[in-house]
């Protein structure tokens, strides 16, 4: 996949595809609805398939003061567009001077002017311009004015009254319900970045551990998860891991870090793809070292054998899009 952060003066090569657009957060079972139709204009027309999405999210740049909120980092959410055969992923920096670009000349300049699209996939409450004055009647009349396809994708969910929505996924993960959150994602909620040093702890307990930092992402209930880790150009490998600030040892800040079964090499510096599987419990603080080393062998054990789980296999959500 194509990563494109310089939307001005593209080659014909990256341009004239169909593409969906939107931001993506999470890239969940409603995000795949807009693509798929992408995709399946994209094969009509015999021309690649393309994301246009916005970097930093906009509620970064006009509300800084929420808490962390993100379900994907950017490396992540390149991963999951990648996974679903994205080829071109066009990224808009998203400033203050770009959103104060009219509805009329996002439309012109960007989609028509840069990526001269052949086809365009959005969600049919789609918004965009200055003041969130774009909307479906007016890309109708543009698409049918300046010739590109148009497909407006209406609200996806399972029944009549589920909705999927990045909105739902942060209240699972708050409630501690990673499963049922994949369900809304159509795939394990992940966690990328690469390795950091931390304070050598795990490793002195027996439980040497890869650490990663939240950054931006929301923050889900704090305890202990099953999940997957990939390293970088190798498969996934079962680990149990904290997510939380440590109550044994006073940290100041959350973290995710991630012991790995039978692994021995060393990490540092590595970029990892974390999935989350399932909660086992909350953080807790131990009378002891000891006690706290009993309960890692607990946690430990409960996560391998969650984790041989045939309903709990990496590829449990893996779906075809050719």
């Amino acid at each position: 996949m194509r990563i494109v952060r310089t939307l001005q003066r593209l080659p014909p090569s990256l341009r004239g595809a169909a593409v969906a657009v939107g931001n993506f957060d999470g890239v969940h079972r409603g995000h795949l609805v807009v693509l798929d139709a992408a995709r399946a204009a994209a094969q009509k027309l015999g021309v690649p398939l393309g994301v246009l999405t916005f970097e930093p999210h906009p509620r970064e740049l006009f509300r800084p003061q929420d808490p962390p909120f993100r379900l994907t980092q950017f490396r992540g959410k390149a991963l999951r567009l990648r996974e679903e055969g994205v080829e071109v992923c066009y990224v808009a920096n998203f400033t203050r001077t770009f959103s104060r670009l009219s509805a009329h000349a996002f439309v012109e300049d960007v989609l028509v002017g840069s990526l001269g699209v052949r086809h365009l996939a959005v969600g049919e409450d789609f918004v965009f311009g200055q003041g969130r004055t774009g909307n479906a009647i007016l890309l109708r009349d543009s698409a049918q004015r300046r010739s590109f396809g148009l497909t407006l994708v209406a609200p996806a969910g399972a029944g009549a009254t589920t909705v999927f929505k990045s909105s739902a996924i942060r209240v699972l993960l708050a409630e501690g319900r990673p499963r049922e959150a994949a369900e809304v994602l159509g795939a394990w909620w992940r966690v990328t970045g690469r390795v950091r040093h931390g304070d050598a702890r795990g490793r002195e307990l027996g439980y040497p551990t890869a650490n990663l930092a939240l950054g931006p992402l929301v923050r889900p209930r704090y305890g202990i998860y099953a999940v997957w880790v990939t390293i970088e150009g190798h498969g996934p490998r079962p680990a149990v891991a904290n997510l939380g600030i440590r109550p044994m040892f006073g940290a100041d800040q959350p973290l995710l870090e991630v012991h790995l079964f039978d692994f021995a090499g060393d990490l540092y510096g590595s970029h990892l793809c974390v999935d989350v599987v399932e909660y086992l419990r909350p953080e807790a603080k131990f009378a002891d070292l000891p006690a706290l080393i009993r309960q890692m062998d607990a946690d430990s054990a409960q996560a391998r054998a969650l984790l041989a789980k045939p309903e709990n296999a990496p590829g449990r959500f893996h779906r075809a899009t050719a």
